[in-house]
């Protein structure tokens, strides 16, 4: 297993993941470092990428394992490693957000993130259930 940052030429590999990243959001992502793989055995299994929200905080916007690999602690791993990279640059404090109807919830209480609000997204074509904003301090 190996985690490292989002190349160019995982492109075809990283959309088969994450479908929701304009394709020129993933250039800027491979080239500001806010973009990771987990592979096994040279196969993408994984992606987290982030923003910073306020241009200051750590903003987790994707974290997905594909559905194989799914409960076997890979999301845990990339996460794990995530943190440790942005607590090396100096944040204090990371943030993630889920739809409030997602399993992943419980996955980020487990690993120390705490609900700190959300909003509701009632525009028309684009209604989704309530957003929740989770906070973790590192």
């Amino acid at each position: 297993m190996l985690i490292r940052y989002a190349e160019l030429n995982d492109k075809t590999e990283w959309y088969r993941l994450d479908r929701h990243l304009p394709e020129e959001g993933f250039e800027e992502k491979v080239r500001n470092k806010q973009g990771y793989v987990l592979t096994e055995d040279d196969k993408i299994i994984g992606v987290l990428r982030y923003n910073l929200f306020w241009d200051n905080t750590p903003f987790c916007t994707m974290l997905y394992i594909d559905n194989a690999y799914q409960k076997k602690g890979y999301g845990r791993l990339l996460m794990e490693h995530w943190e440790k990279e942005m607590k090396s640059k100096g944040y204090g404090m990371i943030m993630t957000s889920t739809q409030v109807d997602e399993e992943a919830q419980h996955f980020y209480r487990k690993l120390g993130f705490k609900d700190c609000g959300g909003f509701t997204v009632d525009v028309p074509g684009y209604e989704q259930p309530m957003e929740m904003i989770m906070i973790k301090a590192l």
